[in-house]
């Protein structure tokens, strides 16, 4: 489980902004409150998998795990698809707003939020810790009224 966190935090924090090609700059001060709220929640993650959960022996094999991963495995895998979408939605110099085709967002048009979302509510039910369960709630609230902002 702690694998499966630090490994999205790598993708999202150092991989996905260097495959981003030309954007709006982030203000700082959003950008210091998304890095005090990814502190913030790394550490409390982290903690809680690593002092406070334990786990009967066979958790691994236990249908809550399995079924968790393979949730997190889809989110992962469709909000990475979704980005890659959402960078190559313009060729370089066009402007302007364009809806998203393909993937994911031939069923909602917050594809991405909805592979983030699901990647956290299955992280929390791989984990069945209080501390996860409240990220993914967090998660669902914010990325989901971005999403209901997006599609209107």
């Amino acid at each position: 489980n702690t694998i499966n966190f630090l490994f999205f935090v790598y993708c999202r924090a150092l991989i996905f902004p260097l495959l981003i090609r030309e954007g709006k700059p982030t203000p700082f001060f959003t950008f210091v409150l998304a890095l005090l709220f990814c502190v913030f929640n790394g550490y409390l993650q982290g903690r809680s998998l690593t002092t406070y959960a334990t786990y009967p022996p066979g958790w691994l094999g236990d249908s809550r795990f399995i079924t968790g991963f393979l949730g997190w495995l889809i989110g992962m895998a469709i909000n990475i698809h979704s980005d890659h979408i959402l960078r190559n939605l313009r060729k370089p110099g066009e402007t302007g707003y364009k809806i998203p085709r393909g993937g994911m967002f031939e069923y909602v048009s917050g594809a991405n939020f909805f592979g983030e979302i699901l990647e956290w509510f299955g992280f929390a039910l791989a984990c069945c810790t209080i501390e996860s369960l409240a990220f993914a709630l967090c998660t669902l609230f914010i990325l989901g009224s971005r999403a209901r902002q997006h599609h209107k």
